[in-house]
């Protein structure tokens, strides 16, 4: 298949790749991933789905600003709902024509959803006939789109004339179903590796809990407001002319008593007066319980998972100088225990080879090529050799660092592994009349253990790091089977290692 023909294909199966776009975003290729179009397997990979005539793509770019759009409508719709239901007993004009404008958007919204395909949850295919559209939108949300898009106060005004109504202003609080919309965004942005997840959460959590609140004093003021006795009331008992006070002091008031109720403050000030008030608190209490439980229970979690390598640091650390204490050893190996936990806690956290280990081969062979390469074709025993000898070599090579005062080698020792070093310093140590005395200091680039690997017999030096350093290391029999693949390049090592020893 042409390469042009190829590049032309990308846009289809994965919308948010832009391949116009030259700006050297890291994530442009991946924004909501977990949402993207999967191409299928086989052949049919090949053959981009063709959108039917005025369908609209769920990935086109206008269409997520839609989206986003609508998202500030909710938000206002959430606020302005609640606030209309129990505080405002003659609509003003100013939010009665702007309620119809933004029903008017999600009126919009709704036509605009029978002409935009679906994933299938079964195929992971794009559905793109109409019909089909058409039927799964009519058996989902259809119904509960249009009841919280109907304008009941407008229907309203031609049975009362102010438009007061109670049960219309019941049915005007479907609007809150729009709400499902910030639901799906929050659990997409989760899921978005461009935005912290835990700041996500919280704003979630924060959203939760302010919604909460602004319903729950909402609704308490609507029961004092509808009591018939005013001053046996919450509000009525500290403030017996309520009714004719400004919007903004009895907002204020409900909000504080939300508030002191939610947090369990409770002064006193304010307290139910009726029966009606008491059960309400009843039921909003109960209802403190979960939402004290969630917030508690979500914040813990991510707390939890921030602290839980640290706390499970400690203990190994804990543990290796007790094993140390218990069995009497030296304190030099003491502290190469304590080093390489240390080094192994920072190591860790980077996840280098869990995310190599998870990548396909000619990836990981690609990243070892860029970061290796010139490193081992460096070295002296793998002069002259091929490209392709190197490019095998890096692959099944991993990187680890080492502790200072940490023994990569060990004199005596049965070769197992080759070793390069990267960065960092090492001592050759060596054993004379009994005591351990430095040969000389490894540069970098140097191979360690090369000898005794390639020649089949014990090691004959220690090989100590004097800092922290970065070793490739690659297992004797894997670097064995590359050089029987390659005979003439293993002809050239056998020359470079014997040069050497001459």
């Amino acid at each position: 298949m042409p390469r042009s023909s190829r590049m032309n294909l990308w846009p289809h199966c994965f919308p948010c790749f832009d391949d116009g776009d030259r700006s050297g975003n890291r994530f442009s290729t991946v924004c909501n991933f977990p949402d993207d179009l999967l191409p299928s397997l086989g052949a049919t990979a090949h053959q981009p789905p063709k959108l039917r005539k005025y369908l609209v793509s769920p990935y086109d770019p206008r269409y997520k600003v839609w989206e986003t759009f609508l998202i500030i409508l909710v938000v206002y719709s959430a606020w302005i709902c609640p606030l209309e239901f129990a505080f405002l007993r003659y609509l003003p004009s100013a939010p009665f024509v702007v309620d119809d404008v933004v029903n008017g958007f999600f009126a919009v919204d709704i036509m605009l959803t029978f002409f935009v395909p679906f994933v299938d949850k079964k195929s992971y295919l794009l559905v793109n006939d109409p019909k089909k559209i058409a039927v799964r939108y009519l058996s989902s949300w259809f119904v509960f789109d249009v009841c919280s898009t109907v304008p009941f106060h407008s229907i309203s005004l031609l049975f009362n004339e102010h438009g007061h109504d109670l049960g219309f202003k019941f049915l005007n609080v479907l609007r809150l179903w729009r709400l499902r919309r910030v639901s799906s965004m929050f659990a997409r942005l989760e899921k978005d590796i461009r935005f912290n997840y835990a700041v996500i959460r919280c704003t979630k959590l924060i959203s939760v809990t302010l919604f909460a609140i602004h319903c729950a004093g909402c609704i308490n003021y609507l029961i004092a407001d509808r009591y018939p006795d005013p001053r046996r009331t919450w509000i009525g008992a500290v403030m017996p002319n309520f009714r004719e006070d400004g919007l903004w002091i009895r907002y204020v008031t409900a909000m504080y008593w939300s508030i002191t109720t939610l947090t369990t403050t409770g002064y006193g000030d304010l307290h139910a007066e009726n029966a009606r008030e008491m059960l309400f608190g009843i039921c909003y209490m109960l209802f403190n319980l979960w939402l004290t439980a969630y917030l508690i229970g979500n914040m813990t979690n991510l707390v939890v998972h921030s602290t839980s390598r640290t706390r499970d640091f400690r203990d190994v650390v804990q543990a290796a100088s007790e094993f140390a204490a218990r069995n009497q050893l030296p304190q030099q190996i003491e502290e190469q225990m304590l080093n390489h936990i240390c080094l192994r806690y920072k190591t860790d956290g980077l996840k280098q080879q869990e995310t190599l280990d998870v990548l396909p081969k000619a990836m990981r062979s690609s990243i070892s090529h860029y970061l290796f390469f010139r490193v081992v074709q460096g070295a002296y025993l793998f002069k002259g050799v091929s490209s392709r000898f190197i490019q095998q070599l890096v692959t099944e090579m991993q990187a680890e660092y080492f502790a200072p005062k940490e023994d990569i080698i060990l004199q005596n020792d049965s070769p197992s592994d080759l070793y390069l070093l990267v960065s960092g310093a090492v001592d050759i140590l060596v054993f004379l009349d009994g005591t351990e005395q430095v040969y000389r200091r490894a540069a970098e680039g140097e191979l360690l253990g090369e000898i005794g690997v390639l020649c089949n017999k014990p090691q004959s030096f220690t090989f100590r790091t004097t800092k922290l350093s970065q070793i490739l290391r690659i297992s004797r029999t894997k670097l064995l089977g590359i050089i029987q693949e390659n005979r003439e390049d293993g002809d050239i090592i056998r020359s470079n290692l014997q040069q050497v020893n001459v």
